[in-house]
């Protein structure tokens, strides 16, 4: 694979072009619960999956901002390439003698780092909120929207709790709610229980960047975390952000929050770097990888720094944000944002997020949903 074409691999998420998408929907689908009992059955997963999170996590549900000051540093700028930016408006409060320039807030990301502070929250304890995000900047296919909805959480840890075994105890508790969470909705809705469609693994296998790459080097990323799901239904992809072997990371991770810079060890001794990661499945719908969520162990004052740094965005450090981390006042922690849409999509056996949230989409989209028997929500 040419260094341009990794380059390219390395662009923001979604299929790219309509003429591949129309390849990638299903041709004989039919979904398996009617409009109504679609809207009832993601209420129904969504009561589960946020009141069990925060049980095993020990989180509390907390209002989060849609709005952020733009000059804060707080919004989420998703990739260190700045290749999607916010949406951003000028507030005229009391005729431009104190106005505001705010942005909509793309993820909360590092909002929440400051908000366990704000909440007094100690090792151990966390926040879980229902985030509303625009990501205007992507590519609108079956599984993007620039309407995004997610469980962003976040739970304060130790010194002591910065490594691969806590992450992976973590990763284990999001995966028991998950996999609850078919199981209720299956019971509660028996017709999406088909042999057609194989049901969630028990377990989730935990696999580092490097280790794909290593076994599927002449394929680009999408295509690896494919490769890999054919062997494992569900995965935790573990060191997102450092450089691989081939020079290149296995995707652009924003700089500022997840710590990919911090050196482990694999189970066999090797050296390797990450303390964060993606949960994807096998989606037997669309027949593609589908990804759940990102999360991570967060930067501490020594790897922030370390990662501007490699970023080239030691600029940053004069905000707010990244003032608390250097000076260490906000709180170590650990967090994540699972996809709502996504998680309904897949439990509920769905070919397209419009099928279970309200956002706009193309007409060429649209038509060709339509064409494959997917209706979209408008």
């Amino acid at each position: 694979m040419s260094e341009k074409k990794k380059r390219a691999d390395l662009a923001g998420p979604g299929i790219g072009s309509y003429r591949e998408l129309e390849k990638v929907l299903p041709k004989a689908y039919s979904s398996l619960l009617n409009p109504k009992d679609t809207q009832e059955a993601v209420f129904d997963v969504k009561n589960y999956i946020e009141r069990n999170l925060c049980r095993e996590l020990n989180l509390m549900m907390v209002q989060v901002p849609l709005i952020v000051d733009a000059e804060s540093g707080v919004n989420d700028l998703l990739d260190r390439d700045l290749s999607r930016t916010p949406v951003q408006f000028h507030i005229s409060n009391d005729h431009d003698k104190h106005p505001v320039d705010a942005q909509v807030v793309q993820a909360a990301t590092k909002w929440k780092r400051i908000a366990l502070k704000q909440f007094g929250m100690k090792p151990g304890e966390g926040l879980c909120t229902d985030m509303r995000a625009v990501r205007k900047d992507y590519f609108l296919d079956h599984d993007h929207s620039a309407y995004v909805d997610q469980w962003d959480w976040e739970r304060a840890i130790t010194a002591k709790e910065r490594n691969l075994g806590y992450l992976k105890e973590v990763v284990r508790k999001i995966w028991k709610v998950l996999k609850g969470a078919e199981n209720h909705v299956e019971q509660e809705f028996p017709q999406l229980v088909t042999d057609e469609y194989p049901r969630l693994p028990d377990e989730i296998e935990f696999i580092h960047a490097e280790d794909i790459l290593e076994e599927f080097p002449d394929l680009p990323r999408k295509q690896r975390e494919t490769a890999i799901l054919h062997e494992h239904p569900a995965v935790f992809i573990i060191g997102i952000g450092w450089v691989l072997k081939d020079g290149f990371p296995h995707e652009m991770r924003a700089a500022d929050y997840d710590d990919w810079a911090t050196p482990t060890v694999s189970e066999d001794g090797r050296p390797m770097y990450g303390l964060n990661g993606d949960i994807l499945v096998w989606n037997p719908v669309t027949r593609r990888r589908h990804e759940l969520t990102s999360m991570g162990i967060r930067v501490n004052a020594k790897t922030l720094r370390e990662q501007l740094e490699i970023s080239g965005q030691l600029d940053f450090l004069k905000f707010r944000y990244h003032q608390g981390i250097i000076r260490h006042e906000l709180p170590l922690s650990i967090g994540g944002g699972i996809g709502q849409a996504r998680t309904y999509m897949l439990l509920l056996k769905k070919a397209h997020l419009g099928e279970v949230t309200v956002s706009v989409w193309p007409k060429i989209l649209k038509d060709m949903c339509e064409k494959r028997n997917i209706h979209v929500i408008e």
